[in-house]
């Protein structure tokens, strides 16, 4: 468990969807002694489902609990009102999956600090769930440092609830939970589509969004490195001869939220020979650095070679 800085108030949110087992699995996380320690806790229950919390189990008595029983009621005034009143050491948050994850970063007060963020997924629903609300879905699966499938049964396939997840969030930890008290931890490796050790690295059309992804995850691993890849070219308006942009129309995760996912590439005199709005198969070799059109460090594509092609047959790149 990190350790606060002075006055700063840890916060632990367990994310999930109604009956998903939040509560049950927050009352046992209570009960244990390795979580409180005698901190004065206040819990804030953002919905109510069958099941209640015991105090009686706590495995300290000064935890404190709070229901918000509307989203109107997560805003900083209200929620620094309830931490002043119980005087309150940490924070734990049990949120309701039907409220976005950015109502709740907006509502934090000043001193509140995130330390740790899980989901708690019901896994015999999480294929319909994630079917019929996917925005929702995605909004918490991307933002999770753990998910934790409970209910999960010998016949599901890790490899589709794994796909799903990875889609949204490459890091999290992802854990089930078996009805026999039998837990496993993920364990399946996510290769790259591309072989980025190869001599020019080849980026498949349907492929373009998660190497959008992983270059500016870690761009330096793509120090030096050459590769070829089809986008479109964004030329002239303000920017330098030589400097262009290029990239694609990416939809993470459902059409509401399609953004045109760039990078800056070079090219002499590339204003005079590409045509703004038009595809190319660009060939170069990516350096890092600061450039302006960024405002910090970035992949830049230094192109050697290009030629028109035609678009892609889904223009809109997806990560599935």
């Amino acid at each position: 468990m990190l350790k606060a800085k002075k006055k700063e108030i840890p916060v632990y949110v367990f994310v999930g969807f109604l009956e998903a087992g939040k509560t049950d699995f927050m009352q046992g996380v209570l009960e244990g002694n390795d979580f409180c320690r005698g901190e004065r806790t206040l819990l804030l229950v953002c919905e109510e489902g069958e099941n209640e919390y015991n105090p009686k189990k706590f495995s300290a008595p000064n935890i404190f609990i709070e229901t918000i029983g509307s989203e109107s009621e997560l805003n900083p005034e209200n929620l620094q009102k309830l931490t002043d009143k119980y005087m309150a050491e940490q924070v734990l948050v049990e949120y309701n999956g039907m409220w976005m994850m950015k109502s709740f970063y907006e509502a934090m007060p000043q001193k509140w600090m995130i330390y740790q963020i899980l989901m708690v997924v019901d896994a015999t629903t999480f294929m319909v769930y994630n079917k019929n609300m996917r925005n929702l879905m995605y909004d918490k699966l991307n933002a999770m440092e753990m998910i934790v499938f409970n209910r999960f049964t010998d016949d599901m396939s890790k490899d589709e609830f794994h796909k799903i997840v990875r889609a949204a969030n490459r890091s999290a930890d992802i854990i089930y939970e078996f009805g026999d008290d039998r837990i496993e931890l993920d364990d399946i490796e996510d290769p790259l589509p591309f072989d980025i050790n190869a001599d020019v690295i080849e980026i498949r059309d349907v492929d373009y969004a998660l190497w959008y992804r992983d270059i500016n995850e870690e761009p330096q691993k793509y120090e030096g490195k050459t590769v070829s890849v089809k986008g479109r070219c964004l030329v002239g308006n303000d920017l330098p001869s030589s400097v262009f942009i290029f990239g694609r129309h990416v939809m993470t995760c459902c059409v509401e939220d399609i953004q045109f996912a760039g990078l800056i590439g070079t090219y002499p005199e590339c204003e005079k020979k590409l045509k703004h709005g038009e595809w190319y198969k660009l060939t170069g070799r990516i350096s890092v650095g600061y450039h302006p059109v960024y405002g910090e460090e970035g992949p830049i594509l230094n192109v050697k070679e290009y030629k028109k092609a035609a678009p892609p047959v889904e223009e809109v790149a997806t990560f599935s």
